[in-house]
């Protein structure tokens, strides 16, 4: 008996490492970091990165979209920050994920904080994702968004 709980306990094991179940586990300035990510920001445009990084950035909402959307991984709302030096970044909250009001929970003019990854496609296809609670096997750090002093996870 004791021998096939430690069969199957080592299967679950060895499959989740196959799957990447076990994410490295990645960290964040405790505090915003505006400037850590401007710099990440700068390295990706000029294609020194090619990972996501975790980010914690702090601004002012300046838009919203006040219409979720459908994605293939469940419902999105968005909304852009104000990062400072004329930078605005896309923030995606994943809603379904989310301990959240009805979407839009955000207004133009808000402050927030927002801890997530940073991804880069290109100049125009980049933005903070993962700012939810829960990890995955691409992404082992919960994100959150702070509206007002609210937090959102």
């Amino acid at each position: 008996m004791a021998g096939r709980f430690a069969c199957r306990l080592a299967v679950a094991v060895a499959g989740s490492l196959v799957t990447g179940a076990f994410a490295e586990a990645q960290t964040v300035s405790p505090v915003c970091d505006n400037s850590g990510f401007l710099a990440a920001q700068r390295t990706f445009e000029n294609g020194g990165m090619r990972d996501d990084v975790p980010v914690h950035v702090c601004g002012r909402v300046i838009a919203v979209s006040h219409k979720a959307r459908r994605t293939r991984s469940g419902w999105h709302g968005y909304f852009y920050m104000d990062t400072g030096n004329g930078v605005s970044i896309r923030i995606v909250s994943d809603l379904d994920e989310m301990n959240a009001p009805d979407w839009p929970w955000v207004s133009k003019g808000d402050q927030t904080e927002v801890v997530g990854r940073y991804y880069y496609d290109k100049p125009r296809r980049q933005g903070i994702d993962w700012t939810h609670h829960g990890t995955g096997r691409s992404w082992g750090m919960p994100g959150y968004v702070i509206v007002n002093g609210t937090k959102y996870q």
